[in-house]
């Protein structure tokens, strides 16, 4: 296991990438995207597992992403997500619609080695006509056997990213990485081609042989670096350590509203000398 700073973890993350990151009640790496723009990462292609909010409104208002795919992207309490509303209405940005059960599993198809996996519940949804990648077949095993008709199912693609991205509350020394009830990090750590972390702390102990700590971690093999961030994930808040900073997402709502506010709140709050 590799122990980096934030600035180098970041670094891992090429242009043009596919990056999978997690909603705002899960582990958002928000130490690491503030990173990311800093360095001036460009092209990204953002799945949200399943559905995504500030951090991917700061990348997308940053010029960080080229596409992006998920159930939603909202602010939760605070509303729309300003930066992606702008660009949304601009066409800026390519957009996948999708749902959290098609998400989880074209997640899960590249966690099993598969190219596709079915999923029924998208049927009759206006969703099969924008998705050109998502297909409507007979089910082989349906009520008229191979090749029978009148049970339909979609498939859907792997979804097989280059980086998964989060953030947790410890890790051991061998690189273990405790996300507790979070599973789906795990299966994001499971579907990427390599993951990158921060946590909170790096602990002496060895995660994986606690049963109180084992099935809520994820093994090193998953993991390919790891940076100490102390609330590596404010504003949006870590789970049984730190809540949102409330305030401060409300006063990034009111300058994100603009263009200008948005890059005034950059050079205060992540690229300038205010910056966290």
């Amino acid at each position: 296991m590799t122990t980096l700073s934030v600035e180098d973890l970041a670094a891992k993350v090429p242009d043009g990438a596919q990056i999978a990151l997690p909603p705002d009640y899960s582990g958002c790496a928000l130490a690491a995207v503030r990173a990311l723009i800093r360095r001036g990462v460009k092209d990204l292609r953002v799945v949200g597992v399943p559905q995504l909010g500030f951090q991917a409104d700061l990348l997308i208002g940053a010029g960080c992403v080229a596409s992006l795919e998920a159930a939603a992207v909202s602010l939760g309490e605070q509303g729309l997500a300003p930066r992606f509303t702008a660009a949304v209405r601009a066409g800026g940005l390519a957009l996948k619609d999708s749902t959290c059960p098609a998400i989880h599993a074209g997640l899960q198809a590249a966690e099993k080695g598969i190219p596709f996996i079915p999923l029924r519940g998208i049927l009759g949804s206006d969703l099969l006509k924008h998705r050109g990648d998502w297909r409507v077949i007979d089910n082989p095993y349906g009520p008229g056997g191979p090749g029978g008709e009148g049970d339909p199912i979609v498939l859907l693609p792997a979804i097989r990213p280059d980086v998964a991205l989060f953030h947790a509350a410890k890790a051991d020394r061998d690189g273990n990485v405790w996300i507790g009830i979070r599973r789906e990090l795990m299966l994001m750590a499971h579907a990427a081609a390599t993951s990158l972390v921060t946590v909170e702390r790096i602990v002496e102990e060895d995660l994986l042989a606690d049963d109180e700590t084992a099935a809520g971690t994820i093994p090193a093999l998953y993991i390919e670096a790891i940076a100490p961030a102390e609330r590596g994930a404010w504003p949006v808040g870590l789970r049984g350590h730190y809540g949102a900073d409330r305030a401060h997402l409300a006063h990034y709502v009111e300058e994100a509203a603009s263009e200008e506010g948005f890059a005034r709140y950059l050079r205060e709050h992540v690229t300038g000398r205010e910056a966290a």
